[in-house]
C-alpha cells in the first residue's frame, strides 16, 4: 500500500472496506483506526498531518482517548479520505447496518397473500435459472424484525441465556473473538429485551447477572478483535449489572478484564488500578481462584513497571491462593484460570523482569512457559499461540536459536488460524528480537513472516 506525506488519496481506499476497519469506523473507535493505519506503515506524524491534529493528540487517542466532537470526526474522515457514512456522519444503508443504529430501508408490508405470491414467483425464477439475484446484495443484512418478547419469563429463560454464554465463551477460548463476537452482541440484543418481561425479583436478579456475564464476554471478544472502545463500553455495563445483581465474583472478573485491556494498550498504571479494585471484589466474594487470577496479573503489571520485589510478592500470593482454590467449584467466568494460566503468567512476569533486571530471569521464564504449554491440549489454540510467542521470544533472547525459531514459526502459523488481533499484536516483541538476530537467515525469515501477518 502506498503511503507518503502527500494527500489522503495515497491511502488505498480499499483499506476502508476491510471488515475490521469498517467495524472500528462504525463504532467511531479512532484508536483502532489509527492502529490499523500504523500496521500498514502510516506513521503518527502522517496521520497528524492528514487530520490536522497534533502528534500528542494522536498519541492520546492511541492510548484510549475517545473522539466525541462531530467537527473533529468530520475532519478525520475528510483528511484520511474515509467515506463519511462509514462513521455515521452521513448515513448510508451499509454503514448504518454496521453501526447497529439504523436498518436498511423497510420494504412495504403487503398482505399475506401478496407476500406468498411474490415469494412463489421468485422461487420459481431462481429454481429454473431465469434469475440468480444480485451477489453484492447478499453481503447486506436483511431488514431486521425483532423477535417478540414474552410477557412473562422464568428461571428457565435465564438458564438458556447462561447456556448460550457458556457455548460462545468456549468458541472464543478455542478460536478467538473474531469467530463469535457478532454472535455475542446479537444475543445480547435479545437478552437485554427480556428486562421488559414480567418476572419475580429472584429471576430479575439472576437475569441481571446473566446479562452482566454476556456483556463481560462481549467486552472480552471486542478486545480480542481490537475494538477497544466497544470493549470498555460492554465491560462498564457488565460491572454495573454485576454489582446490581450483588455478585462480587463476577464484578471482580469484569475488573480483571478491564485491567487486561489496558495492560495490552500499555496503560500499565491504569491496568494495575483495575486489578487492585478487582481484588476488593474478589475478597468480598471469598473466591480464592479469582483472587489468584488478580494477583497474578498484578504481578505482570509490576514486572512491566520493573518492580521486581512487588512482582514476585504478588505472583507468590497468586500461587498460594490458587492452591487453596483447587478443590472448590468456581463460576464459569473464572473456571479457566488454573495452573496452566498461572504458569503462563509467571513466565510473562519473569520474561519482563529480565528486560530491566537480569537475564537469569529468562531461564525461569522459559521453565514456566514450557510447563504452561505442556498442560494445553491442541484445542486451546489461542493460549498456545500466546505462550509459544513468549517462549520463542525468551529463547531467542537467551541465544537458543534453534528452539526459538521453531517455537516462533509455530506461533505465527497459529496466529494465521485464529481470529484474534491480540495474538497479532503480541507478535511484535518476537519480531523485534528476530530482527536483532538478522545475521541468521532463518531469523530474518521469521521476522518477515511476522511482518506479513501483522500487515494483513
Amino acid at each position: 500500500m502506498n503511503v507518503s506525506s502527500g494527500n489522503a488519496q495515497e491511502i488505498d481506499p480499499a483499506l476502508w472496506e476491510r471488515p475490521q476497519m469498517r467495524q472500528a469506523l462504525a463504532a467511531r473507535d479512532m484508536a483502532t483506526v489509527y492502529r490499523l493505519l500504523q500496521r500498514i506503515g502510516v506513521s503518527q506524524r502522517h496521520i497528524a498531518a492528514l487530520t490536522a491534529q497534533s502528534q500528542s493528540e494522536i498519541s492520546e487517542i492511541l492510548k484510549g482517548r475517545q473522539v466525541m466532537a462531530y467537527e473533529v470526526l468530520g475532519r478525520i474522515a475528510d483528511g484520511l479520505g474515509i467515506p463519511r457514512g462509514y462513521m455515521g456522519l452521513a448515513y448510508d444503508s451499509s454503514s448504518a447496518a454496521l453501526a447497529g443504529t439504523a436498518a436498511a430501508e423497510q420494504p412495504d408490508d403487503p398482505c399475506e397473500d401478496e407476500q406468498v405470491r411474490r415469494l412463489l414467483a421468485h422461487a420459481a425464477q431462481v429454481t429454473i435459472g431465469t434469475t440468480v439475484g444480485d451477489a453484492e446484495e447478499w453481503a447486506e443484512p436483511l431488514p431486521p424484525t425483532e423477535t417478540p418478547v414474552p410477557y412473562r419469563i422464568g428461571m428457565a429463560d435465564v438458564e438458556q441465556i447462561e447456556a448460550v454464554t457458556r457455548t460462545l465463551r468456549a468458541l472464543d477460548y478455542r478460536h478467538g473473538g473474531g469467530v463469535c463476537r457478532d454472535a455475542v452482541v446479537a444475543q445480547l440484543t435479545w437478552s437485554q429485551r427480556l428486562l421488559r418481561a414480567a418476572c419475580p425479583e429472584s429471576v430479575t436478579l439472576r437475569l441481571h447477572q446473566a446479562l452482566a456475564d454476556q456483556h463481560n464476554l462481549a467486552g472480552w471478544t471486542s478486545f480480542d478483535v481490537g475494538l477497544y472502545g466497544a470493549a470498555r463500553g460492554h465491560l462498564a455495563r457488565a460491572l454495573e449489572q454485576a454489582k446490581y445483581a450483588r455478585n462480587s465474583s463476577l464484578a471482580a472478573n469484569v475488573l480483571y478484564r478491564m485491567g487486561r485491556v489496558h495492560l495490552h494498550c500499555d496503560r500499565i498504571l491504569d491496568a494495575l488500578r483495575f486489578f487492585q479494585l478487582g481484588q476488593i471484589c474478589a475478597q468480598d466474594a471469598s473466591c480464592e481462584r479469582t483472587v489468584a487470577m488478580l494477583f497474578a496479573n498484578e504481578a505482570w503489571a509490576y514486572a512491566l513497571l520493573g518492580d521486581s520485589d512487588l512482582a514476585l510478592k504478588s505472583i507468590n500470593r497468586a500461587s498460594d491462593e490458587l492452591a487453596r482454590a483447587r478443590d472448590r467449584e468456581s463460576p464459569a467466568w473464572v473456571s479457566f484460570f488454573g495452573t496452566a494460566d498461572l504458569d503462563a503468567t509467571s513466565g510473562m512476569v519473569h520474561a519482563d523482569l529480565a528486560v530491566t533486571h537480569f537475564d537469569s530471569h529468562l531461564d525461569i521464564a522459559e521453565r514456566f512457559l514450557v510447563e504452561a504449554l505442556g498442560q494445553r491440549d491442541p484445542s486451546m489454540a489461542r493460549s498456545r499461540a500466546f505462550e509459544l510467542t513468549a517462549l520463542a521470544t525468551v529463547r531467542l533472547r537467551a541465544g537458543d536459536m534453534s528452539s526459538g525459531l521453531a517455537n516462533g514459526d509455530e506461533a505465527v502459523t497459529l496466529a494465521t488460524e485464529i481470529r484474534s488481533v491480540r495474538i497479532i499484536d503480541r507478535l511484535a516483541p518476537l519480531q523485534a528480537v528476530a530482527m536483532m538476530r538478522a545475521h541468521s537467515g532463518d531469523a530474518q525469515d521469521l521476522a518477515q513472516r511476522i511482518s506479513a501477518v501483522r500487515a494483513a
